[in-house]
């Protein structure tokens, strides 16, 4: 570029520059009556002192109460040190210097690290501090919102010789806190506050003066420096002379926590004027986490300074800066031009890579090496596009071929129409996800992605993108499409098809809009969930789906993972069943089939998981734990009892007790009347650890139609399930130890795996 070229350049992007930084007067800014500073710390918008001179939720307290140099706060007690807009965090001193632990006996307690306020715009950086715990045999627990957010024990050798120093690992490449004297660990969930538990790990807390108990959230790397006067001070431990601890603090515009998992309640506003990002060179970026989600505002690349302010993000000049250029240098909105100066040529941005040459030689050179570099470059590309599409075509062969496609035409080939629609291009389906774009997915997890797609014909479709594969499953996968190509009920989610030509097969299902019977079922207190007359509905027409399943066609499927999480349901609330990658088939002449266990426990049939043995009655033991899921709100994988019991175990004990009131959803209880104990004795009924005693998915589908009534229903004897009453104090031992330990240890020596 000749310099009169770049001096147009400049003058025009000068004009552009003048032209964006007209603004309204005050507009974005804070009055000019507020303060800017306080104890040497810098208050940028939107924190600010003041009424009127910050964003709702980032006021900051100036504090001269305690004499001498002014204390910048925010919360109760939590002195501000540091704002860095462009990291979006804020770097607090937490004078206590530890969590104050209330003992209840011992050195067991509970203590409180806090004072942000649950609706505020802050949250504890998960990525920069570290949860660190001292002491001899102690446990500490981090606790957020009622779970586990992070556990720390530290040690010290009974038999060894105590030398009165941590022992640091930090020379064989570890921590400088590695578990003896002291521990440290990563906060994975940041959250405003938290609640601390500490208990002794040895009883005769023999150990217990040999280092201060204290329990921390500090900035990570802060205990390297500390360590040596926290726990080898020859003055002894005094609580009253522990030094501030630094904190490192996240925070959002518009934060607010996350209701649903995965789906954020606050983010870039879709009106930009809204946005709290005022500069006219500044961006909005999306925030969240698992447990709040909001946005920050960011200067654009080749700016810097406060995105929050009118005005606020001001061009860098790349040419001030050193190493940027070595040649010619000229400023630009937002970048900058580099280029070697007249008579010399290279790499302006290399020092001493611009070279000086013949005027006459460079142009003769760079005319005949340009044509001939053009010639090569077009050649190349054909070549290589030749190349990639031969290689394309191939990878589709070998795929579908890998993939078992010629086995799943032969099994579709008596019906040509079904042959058309079940063998999907990929093509196509790259279409109809424009490449499979990370703005289509819609959910996956450890084994694949799900991504939203509109084929050519408009159908609304949800494809699921497998990450691996194992080769001799490919077969039974095949058979389980050309199966499941010919299913066709109401509550079962609909199979388009499936695609062979890449390394994993794809499937294509029909799209269902409104989540899973899990998501609607759990979701945070107090938070109404679905109806009974809902649940009910939903659980009729899930065993009407699996009775279908079993009973109504050729080869009776047994679906292997009935969950609250393979339950979806559309607009209107109507139950589908999804997901049969652990579907199997059982032949007519055949009661039942071993197969590699397969399932999720908690819903998984005990006799079948000792066994091996697969039968439909693994489906109803499922169905049985679904149906107590429905009435508790309970998740079976995860719950336990005040006495360690299963849900399975406690909701069959409760029942037989006569206190099924003590496990019940409360609005259950309050709409279901007498309904729920019918659906509680069935639900009972199907979990029999009997395999003959359980109804068939039949006689659980008509029981629900006909709730009330005994016309087609599972007749459950005296012999087979006792009258469960609902009065407190009635004994029914014989049903409550149907599922004791003693049982499952019968069943594992009886089916020995």
């Amino acid at each position: 570029m000749t310099p009169a070229a770049a001096l147009t350049v400049l003058l025009l992007q000068l004009c552009l520059s003048t032209a964006a930084a007209q603004v309204t007067p005050g507009a974005g800014m804070p009055p000019p009556r507020c303060p800017t500073s306080c104890g040497g710390v810098k208050v940028p918008y939107p924190f600010g002192i003041g009424n009127g001179c910050h964003r709702p939720g980032f006021n900051l307290t100036c504090d001269r109460t305690r004499g001498g140099e002014p204390r910048l706060l925010v919360g109760s007690d939590l002195q501000v040190v540091e704002i860095s807009l462009t990291n979006s965090t804020v770097r607090i001193l937490d004078s206590a210097g530890q969590v104050k632990l209330t003992f209840s006996g011992g050195l067991d307690g509970t203590g409180t690290w806090g004072g942000l306020g649950a609706g505020g715009p802050y949250v504890l950086s998960e990525m920069r501090n570290h949860f660190v715990v001292t002491g001899c045999n102690v446990q500490a627990t981090l606790v957020g919102d009622g779970g586990v957010v992070g556990c720390c024990s530290s040690f010290c050798s009974i038999n060894d010789r105590w030398t009165g120093v941590v022992t640091s690992s930090a020379g064989y490449g570890g921590a400088a806190c590695s578990g003896i004297g002291c521990c440290e660990t990563p906060i994975p969930i940041g959250r405003p506050s938290y609640d601390v538990e500490m208990r002794s790990l040895d009883a005769s807390n023999e150990y217990a003066d040999r280092l201060p108990i204290a329990v921390r959230i500090a900035e990570r790397g802060w205990f390297e420096g500390a360590s040596t006067t926290l726990l080898n001070d020859s003055t002894g431990y005094s609580p009253s002379r522990q030094p501030a601890v630094p904190v490192v603090l996240d925070f959002a515009v518009d934060s607010k926590p996350v209701v649903l998992p995965g789906v954020a309640t606050s983010g870039c506003p879709v009106d930009a004027r809204r946005s709290a990002c005022q500069s006219s060179h500044a961006s909005c970026h999306n925030v969240s986490g698992m447990y709040r989600s909001g946005y920050v505002c960011r200067c654009l690349d080749g700016y810097q300074g406060n995105p929050y302010l009118a005005g606020g993000c001001q061009d860098i000049d790349e040419c001030a800066l050193p190493g940027m250029c070595f040649g010619e240098c000229t400023n630009t909105a937002g970048g900058h031009l580099c280029w070697c100066p007249r008579g010399a040529q290279g790499d302006p941005l290399i020092r001493n890579g611009c070279i000086k040459s013949s005027l006459g030689l460079s142009v003769g050179i760079g005319v005949g090496s340009g044509a001939s570099l053009l010639l090569m470059v077009l050649g190349a590309i054909l070549v290589s596009r030749k190349m990639k599409q031969r290689r394309a075509k191939m990878l589709k062969k070998r795929f579908f071929r890998q993939n078992r496609g010629h086995l799943l035409q032969q099994l579709v080939s008596q019906k040509a129409d079904i042959a058309e629609r079940m063998i999907v291009p990929l093509v196509e389906l790259q279409k109809a996800t424009n490449s499979f774009d990370k703005a289509r997915e819609i959910g996956g997890g450890g084994h694949g992605t799900v991504y939203k797609g509109i084929m050519s014909d408009l159908h609304v479709v949800a494809i699921k993108k497998s990450k691996i594969t194992i080769q001799r499953e490919i077969d039974e996968f095949i058979n389980e499409v050309a199966i499941l190509s010919q299913v066709n009920h109401r509550n079962v989610v609909k199979l388009f098809g499936c695609c062979l030509e890449t390394e994993v097969p794809l499937l294509v299902y029909e799209f269902i809009s409104n989540g899973t019977l899990y998501h609607h079922l759990h979701v945070q207190e107090p938070a109404p969930s679905l109806t009974w007359e809902d649940r009910l509905r939903i659980a009729t027409e899930t065993a009407r789906a699996l009775g279908y399943l079993h009973s109504a066609v050729s080869f009776p499927i047994v679906h292997r993972d009935i969950k609250s999480q393979n339950i979806l349901l559309d607009g209107s609330l109507i139950a589908k069943v999804s997901d049969f990658g652990a579907s199997r088939c059982i032949q007519v002449d055949q009661a039942e089939t071993a197969t590699v266990i397969q399932g999720t426990f908690g819903y998984l049939d005990p006799l079948y998981f000792y066994s091996g043995q697969l039968t439909e009655k693994s489906d109803v033991y499922s169905f049985g734990v679904l149906l107590m899921e429905l009435l508790t709100r309970k998740k079976p994988c995860s719950y336990r009892s005040s006495e360690e019991e299963t849900l399975v175990r406690y909701f069959t004990a409760s029942l037989a007790a006569g206190k099924l009131v003590r496990v019940l959803d409360p609005q259950v209880v309050k709409e279901g009347g007498k309904e729920v104990e019918e659906v509680a004795v069935l639900a009972v009924a199907c979990v029999r650890i009997e395999v003959d005693h359980r109804p068939t998915m039949r006689q659980v589908e008509m029981t629900l139609e006909n709730l009330g009534g005994s016309h087609g229903s599972f007749v459950m004897h005296d012999k087979d399930v006792p009258k469960y009453p609902m009065i407190e104090g009635m004994n029914m031992e014989e049903t409550s130890q149907q599922y004791s330990y003693e049982a499952e240890y019968l069943l594992s020596s009886r089916y020995p795996r």
